[in-house]
Formats: structure tokens, C-alpha cells, sequence
């Protein structure tokens, strides 16, 4: 082993915490390291000083702290860091949108990873059809028992055959 690598021994998860969730009893163990100046330690906070970066409201503002940081990971000497850094930049206009609209496409992104997991999990569809009907019992909301018509108000409202017969 290298030197400086075995007291990075059983911290993997502390360096991928942000610090203000970092448990009380590894607080001391985590700034012990830092000190070390190890690379691990510089690009940690690298990391966290970007994470300032959507706290700004303003694009000019953000663009401006984005600069700094940018500067700062790109001189770094960290190879990761450096090309981590690149990436951002090439994709900073559509970036700085955020602070126009507030909005992301996290819930899109997050059903699209679910949608995936099922395709894994299900070693590919024998048709269409039946990937369409996973999709949508997976990922439709949907209540597996059928209300009666004393609950809905009518007559047999079935939530599942709704769900199931729906067109993606």
C-alpha cells in the first residue's frame, strides 16, 4: 500500500457525504485525515465548494462563482477533477438555465433509471405489450386492490384494469 492510503482505510462513504451529514462520531476521525493534505482531501473539497454553486439565485452571479471554481478544479492537478471540471463547462449555458427557470429534469431522470431497472430486472420482454404493462404497474401509482363501489361512488372501479389498458 501507498503511503496516505492506509488511513483512508473503511472512509469511502465519509468523502462521499456532504460535511453537514457526516455522523458526530466520525467527525473527528474525517478532519484527522483532511489534515493529511492528501488528494483525496482536495478534490472532497473541491466537491463541496461547488455544491455553493446552487445556492446562488442570479446567473451572472452563479457564472461568476462557477469562474472561480472552475479555475481552482482545473488547477488542481487531479486528473478526475480536472476532467469532471472540463464537463461542466462544456455544459454550462444549459446549466445556468436552472437559475432562469428553477426547474430540472430530476423526476424524469429518476423514472427513466426505474424504467431501466425494470428492463434488467426482467431480462427483456417477450413483446411490447407486456413491457408497456410493467412499466405502468411499476411506475403508475397503483393501488392492487380493487375498490368497490360503496368507496368509489359507483360501480366497480378497478384501478389496475385503468392503469393496465392505458396507452404510454
Amino acid at each position: 500500500m501507498k503511503k496516505g492510503e492506509e488511513c483512508l482505510k473503511g472512509t469511502k462513504h465519509l468523502w462521499l457525504m456532504n460535511e453537514e451529514k457526516i455522523p458526530d462520531w466520525r467527525k473527528g476521525e474525517f478532519d484527522e485525515i483532511r489534515k493529511r493534505k492528501l488528494k483525496t482531501g482536495r478534490a472532497w473539497a473541491i466537491k463541496e465548494s461547488l455544491r455553493r454553486f446552487w445556492g446562488y439565485r442570479y446567473p451572472k452571479n452563479a457564472e461568476k462563482y462557477f469562474k472561480r471554481w472552475y479555475f481552482w478544479a482545473t488547477h488542481s492537478r487531479l486528473k478526475l477533477m480536472i476532467k469532471a471540471a472540463k464537463t461542466l463547462k462544456s455544459h454550462l449555458p444549459n446549466i445556468l438555465t436552472y437559475f432562469k427557470h428553477l426547474i430540472t429534469n430530476s423526476v424524469t431522470e429518476g423514472l427513466n433509471s426505474k424504467i431501466q431497472t425494470i428492463k434488467q430486472m426482467a431480462c427483456g420482454f417477450r413483446n411490447r405489450e407486456h413491457y408497456r404493462k410493467a412499466i405502468l404497474f411499476h411506475c403508475g401509482g397503483l393501488d392492487l386492490y380493487a375498490r368497490t363501489s360503496s368507496e368509489t361512488g359507483s360501480s366497480l372501479d378497478t384501478t389496475i384494469y385503468g392503469m393496465a389498458h392505458a396507452k404510454l
